[in-house]
C-alpha cells in the first residue's frame, strides 16, 4: 500500500516537472524545477530500491 502511494506521488511530481518545463523560458522557475526534479529523483530511487528488495532470488 505504501509503495502505491509513493508511486502515485512520484508520477504527480514528474507531471509537475513536465508542466513547469513546458512553460516559456522567461516564466520558468529554476528553483522550482530543481526542487521538483530532486524530489522526483529521490522518490524514483526509493521505489526502485523497494521493488528490488521485494524480489526473491
Amino acid at each position: 500500500m505504501t509503495i502505491g502511494i509513493i508511486s502515485l506521488a512520484s508520477v504527480l511530481l514528474w507531471d509537475a516537472v513536465t508542466h513547469e518545463l513546458s512553460k516559456p523560458s522567461k516564466k520558468q522557475s529554476s528553483r522550482k524545477i530543481v526542487s521538483l526534479m530532486s524530489l522526483g529523483s529521490i522518490s524514483t530511487l526509493v521505489i526502485t530500491i523497494s521493488l528490488f528488495q521485494s524480489l526473491s532470488f
